[in-house]
């Protein structure tokens, strides 16, 4: 069980390592701070987030895969082999300066583990939900997955419209107080990064105390909200400055304006998914919206090249996450027959 905790708070760092750069990336891009300054204000409101955010979240990911009906160390070593083959490609993307999806290799690593050994069963899928109007599940993870780099694009080219025109006499000179208003959005994205992802790993934590029986029934201790806030932070602190890079000056040349854009854009969307339960990908609706203000300013000048590669890396996350998650059950099985 202590082992357990101990590998979803190591999943937490990785989470805040690979994220650090999306909320780092415009505001160190267009200079608005320096990139100390920016991993201080972003690792202080990421830390706030999962303290004051709710737990609609961690509800919703605490309860797409139903192992409860396994033995206890069964059940722990399949989630445990989930948790590790998410971890071990957040770490193969981070290092390779990939702006994959950490939420997108939880749940490929969760459902690959379980499919393969507990069976497609224990995996909530929620189909039959839909015809109901509900989103419950993998579909309602899945849906919030999907949906929401559309909106980030469809917002982000929205927004940077309204702020051209609203801003379209504006002098050199404004760019200072654009800079300035960054502080405040860096400071909403970080946050609602903190709402939305670390209660992922508050989540699966809950999971692991009901499987242990340690509770009776799921919910999110204070202990837990504190460990996971403090973990991400420190992975947020790291910094992925490798996937920096990336977003900020290799999909679109990075204004003042098209940070702050971006910022605004990212921060709604995803406050907005965290207050339904929504897991979102912070990485997916910040590099969205960037693509969707270079495309509401200049389509010609995004570098659709390295778009395609970012949306190639989405697609390959899942499978990628569920075959290592596999491989270290497997593994795990083997060293347990030998041993």
């Amino acid at each position: 069980m202590i082992a357990g905790v101990l590998i979803v708070l190591v999943y937490d760092y990785t989470n805040g390592l690979q994220d650090a750069a999306n909320m780092l990336a415009t505001i160190v891009a267009s200079r608005a701070t320096t990139p100390i300054q920016a991993a201080i204000l972003v690792s202080f409101f990421t830390f706030l987030g999962p303290i004051l955010g709710g737990t609609a979240v961690a509800n919703t990911i605490g309860n797409f895969v139903d192992v409860t009906d396994l033995e206890t160390v069964a059940s722990l070593t399949i989630v445990l082999a989930g948790l590790i083959g998410a971890i071990a490609w957040n770490l193969i993307t981070w290092w390779f300066g990939l702006p994959a999806s950490s939420s997108q290799a939880l749940v490929g690593g969760l459902v690959g583990a379980v499919v393969v050994a507990a069976g497609p069963e224990h995996v909530v899928w929620g189909f039959a939900a839909v015809a109901t109007g509900q989103l419950t599940g993998v579909t309602k993870v899945l849906g919030a997955l999907l949906i929401s780099p559309i909106l980030g694009f469809l917002f982000g080219w929205v927004t940077h419209r309204i702020m051209s025109f609203a801003l379209r006499g504006a002098r050199p000179s404004a760019n200072r107080y654009l800079r300035g208003f960054q502080w405040l959005t860096t400071a909403a994205l970080a946050f609602s990064h903190g709402t939305n992802d670390a209660q992922k790993g508050m989540g699966i934590i809950a999971m692991l105390l009901v499987l242990g029986g340690v509770s009776a029934e799921f919910y999110v201790p204070l202990w837990v909200i504190l460990a996971s806030a403090t973990t991400i932070t420190l992975g947020t602190l790291a910094g992925g400055w490798r996937i920096v890079r990336t977003l900020g000056f290799g999909i679109y040349k990075v204004r003042p304006i098209h940070a702050l854009d971006a910022q605004l854009t990212s921060a709604g969307v995803i406050l907005a998914a965290s207050a339904i339960g929504g897991p979102v990908s912070t990485t997916q609706v910040v590099s969205t919206a960037i693509m969707g203000i270079g495309a509401s300013e200049r389509p010609k000048s995004v570098r659709w090249g390295t778009a395609q590669h970012i949306v190639g890396t989405w697609l390959i996350t899942m499978p990628g996450a569920a075959a290592v998650s596999i491989g270290i059950y497997f593994l795990i099985q083997l060293l347990a027959r030998t041993a």
